[in-house]
């Protein structure tokens, strides 16, 4: 996906879509139609997973010749349905650890740190630089920011109707002009609601937008850090910072949970990207481990039992909105938590397993099968 951010993705994907075959590795090409190969199943849902896709090799004679099932799981992870059905998950693989701090949870993140006397983004560079150099790993981290700044940027300078027949209207641009002629009326809050819908209307477009956590929730932690580095002159090495911390927080939810709408509901989602996003403003705002910790607890907890019930099965409605209030919870959790002394009642760790657990009383009809809630409220003729 790296290579194609400078492309026209809309011509890129007209492109694509125009075409009436794909080539097969070292067997030529088969026939395909995007339009009319392509069977979207809005009735049934996979048990495994409801975000799965069955890929088959069908002959003239009809006959299926090859058939595979994968599933998405967030965060750019895919797994066949035999890897699913085993749990044999690649968010889950964890051996032997060769890393200085190699922490599973929030409690030994915070007593490493505590031992170490370093911040959780120092404890993170040390584990990446095990892998490679310091000069790659800055590098890789500005090409994720320069990447995020290209969305925000991207996102406000786009106007227009978005794909998929909602006719949903770009917002973010017209917000934007108007916080900028009245800038002596605006909030923290109008700033980071413009950020984050202006990421994930590109995102709605079908355009160049950065993982993290997940697509659907791609607009909250650049929002936040758009903010910082817009309205707080936030330095190279502080970006860096940022991008460090809301990783390992991140990481954290990913392997002792899930980011996947699919699997918890949008509480794994935009509830996962608001806490990443909280702990590292909290951090690059001058905040203690514990403080960090507190910020992504706080975050997380105030969307816990949020469902994935996009309209359509589009990624606009809840979803562009709900960045926007993701990126204000984590502003105001972080703000809050350095206004304490980091001690708290609700661990992280004890969050993100009333998250685990309450994704799996959820009915499937509120994760991302567009089956239930908001999904069935809009009537459409």
């Amino acid at each position: 996906p790296n290579t194609v951010i400078d492309e026209n993705l809309d011509e890129l994907i007209e492109k694509i879509w125009s075409k009436k075959s794909v080539s097969v590795q070292g067997s030529g090409s088969c026939n395909f139609s995007p339009k009319s190969n392509i069977i979207f199943d809005t009735k049934n849902s996979f048990k495994q997973n409801p975000n799965g896709m069955i890929f088959e090799l069908i002959n003239s004679s009809k006959e299926v010749l090859l058939t595979q099932t994968f599933f998405s799981i967030g965060g750019g992870f895919i797994v066949t349905a035999k890897e699913i059905e085993n749990g044999d998950r690649p968010t889950r693989k964890r051996g032997k650890s060769k890393h200085p701090y190699p922490f599973n949870n929030s409690k030994e993140m915070l007593e490493m740190s505590a031992n170490s006397k370093k911040a959780i983004w120092q404890m993170k560079e040390a584990n990446e630089l095990c892998n490679i150099s310091q000069d790659e790993l800055n590098s890789k981290l500005d090409d994720i920011w320069h990447a995020m700044k290209s969305c925000v940027e991207n996102g406000l300078n786009n106007e227009g109707i978005l794909p998929g027949g909602l006719n949903t209207v770009r917002r973010a641009k017209k917000l934007y002009e108007q916080l900028n002629n009245d800038s002596e009326n605006t909030t923290v809050s109008d700033w980071l609601c413009a950020y984050a819908m202006a990421v994930n209307e590109e995102n709605a477009a079908g355009h160049m937008v950065v993982t993290a956590p997940t697509n659907g929730a791609a607009g909250v932690l650049p929002a936040t850090l758009y903010f910082f580095y817009k309205h707080k002159a936030a330095k190279p090495e502080q970006i860096r910072q940022f991008l460090l911390t809301s990783s390992a927080i991140g990481g954290l939810i990913k392997y002792n949970s899930s980011i996947s709408g699919a699997e918890v509901g949008c509480q794994g989602e935009v509830g996962s990207a608001s806490a990443m996003a909280a702990a590292a403003l909290c951090d690059v705002r001058g905040g203690t481990s514990k403080q960090i910790e507190n910020a992504a607890e706080m975050s997380l907890e105030h969307h816990l039992g949020m469902t994935c019930d996009p309209v359509k099965g589009l990624v606009q409605v809840p979803c562009i909105e709900r960045n926007g209030f993701g990126a204000v919870k984590a502003y105001t959790a972080s703000s809050l938590a350095l206004r304490e002394s980091g001690d708290h009642l609700i661990s992280l760790d004890e969050c993100i397993e009333a998250m685990r657990k309450t994704g799996l009383d959820m009915s499937d009809k509120y994760k991302e099968t567009a089956l239930g809630g908001l999904a069935v409220s809009l009537i459409q003729c």
